[in-house]
């Protein structure tokens, strides 16, 4: 999940090729055999056993309203390689889906979770599960680790854009997917495809799912969100007695004030 207030830097072929990924190279993923698809709110996803393993088990840790924001994430990032060429031979379907799938394991409200640090930002919490979760999983034993760290990555960089876009297009596309379930259709998504992921996953509770996960960020582990993250914001707006006042950037760099 990703806050609203976030610049949306579209991830396309010309703005890729910028950062010197416009075309691909060898050993691009364009080269990998055609793995199994399905189709699921009129958009082709990637259907392998690890992808599905992903999709439950972030169903398993996530309330109704966050797996419907994780699925609609997932289907806007497909969607906007299925729909660009160069894009297609860049990216790997397997990665980018189990990372928009698992992007917010990191707010795991589950007792007792084991997924949830009481420390870490939960970018990191998710992007560690996640980890751990394809490597438990039978063929996700066989990824290498390259690909291990593109997950990571993607999702550890998700609500960092200023990041996330100057990294592999594996990572960008995970955040520019994840923070299109705010900006609406862009980065070669049309409406009327946008429109048909929301309407098989709804919408309409995102505002008060992004206030309700931040507030308990902010409450039940405030030390993740100071140091200038955009979570701090939230705090400092709807939560009693929060401050971030002593573990800002500026404390450390100037002590107190």
């Amino acid at each position: 999940m990703i806050g609203s207030s976030f610049t949306l830097i579209a991830v396309t072929a010309s703005s890729l090729a910028t950062v010197g990924y416009g075309i691909p190279v060898a050993g691009s993923h364009g080269s990998r055999p055609p793995l199994p698809r399905r189709n699921i709110a009129g958009v082709s996803v990637v259907d392998t056993p690890v992808v599905q393993a992903a999709q439950q088990y972030m169903r398993d840790h996530s309330n109704d309203g966050m797996y419907r924001h994780v699925m609609r994430t997932w289907l806007f990032g497909t969607l906007m390689v299925n729909n660009n060429v160069t894009l297609a031979g860049l990216v790997d379907p397997e990665v980018q889906a189990v990372s928009l799938l698992l992007h917010d394991l990191g707010t795991d409200r589950s007792p007792g979770s084991l997924l949830v640090s009481p420390d870490r930002r939960f970018e990191v919490d998710g992007a560690i599960a996640a980890r751990d979760f394809i490597r438990g999983h039978r063929e996700g034993r066989g990824w290498d680790e390259r690909r291990l760290q593109l997950v990571w990555d993607a999702i550890a960089f998700h609500t960092e854009q200023k990041y996330a876009l100057y990294k592999e297009p594996d990572v960008a596309v995970v955040s520019t997917g994840v923070l299109m379930d705010f900006t609406g259709p862009n980065s070669g998504v049309t409406p009327a495809q946008y429109g048909a992921v929301v309407n098989e996953f709804p919408n309409s509770d995102l505002r008060d799912s992004v206030k309700d996960v931040f507030t308990w960020l902010c409450s039940t582990k405030p030390i993740s969100t100071y140091a200038d993250t955009f979570q701090q914001a939230f705090g400092e707006r709807l939560v009693a007695n929060y401050s971030a006042i002593g573990n800002r950037t500026v404390d450390f760099a100037l002590g107190p004030e």
